[in-house]
């Protein structure tokens, strides 16, 4: 029946308007909801970034000391996360939020020019939807420091397979020859600044 024909009978009083809503549809609005849930509907590998993702590091959130298995440096690490070695790195995890450190031989002390030249090629290589921060030089209670900031997208969660966008901060340290990484990432838009500070700003060379 056509939108016209059941104008037509709606004005000879042949046909309630109740049901008006599954007879005289057009055509474009059946369309349009079935795009709209075909749009909707994803296959069950699919990558999805959540929406309100889990984020902030609560207030009271405990730490405790790590110290590199050389005695060289220390640092506090949130008490209670997930510990995992990762190759030269060791990684503490919880939920979106880690903190890596890893320790390099490195025969200058690292700077913004060198950060730029051959640390952000690996990084954007390795990071899946990489966005470019800043690279800058901070200072901490161990002294210079160079910040690099990006974001990128997490790694799947293994049970819901979905990914969110996280905001990353590496420190770059650096004494005598050895340089240390500390990656510190966790979703964009959660206000991690406090306890990042605390773990950056408590690092210390011990050796």
């Amino acid at each position: 029946m056509t939108y016209r024909h059941c104008r037509a009978l709606i004005a000879a009083g042949c046909i309630p308007v109740i049901f008006l809503t599954g007879g005289c549809s057009s055509s474009t609005s059946s369309k349009a909801t079935t795009g709209n849930s075909a749009g909707a509907a994803s296959g069950p590998n699919a990558h999805v970034t959540e929406s309100a993702p889990p984020g902030d590091i609560p207030d009271t959130q405990r730490f405790t000391d790590y110290v590199a298995p050389d005695r060289a440096f220390s640092l506090k690490v949130p008490e209670g996360w997930a510990r995992t070695p990762s190759g030269r790195a060791v990684v503490f995890s919880d939920k979106y939020n880690s903190v890596r450190i890893e320790t390099y031989p490195a025969v200058r002390q690292p700077s913004v020019d060198s950060a730029r030249a051959s640390e952000l090629p690996a990084v954007k290589a390795a990071a899946h939807g990489y966005s470019a921060g800043e690279v800058k030089t901070v200072q901490r209670a161990a002294g210079t420091a160079v910040l690099v900031t990006y974001r990128a997208d997490s790694a799947p969660n293994s049970v819901t397979g979905k990914v969110v966008v996280e905001a990353v901060e590496r420190y770059e340290f650096w004494r005598n020859g050895t340089e240390v990484v500390l990656t510190l990432s966790g979703a964009l838009g959660a206000d991690n600044v406090d306890p990042w500070r605390k773990v950056t700003d408590s690092f210390r060379w011990t050796a």
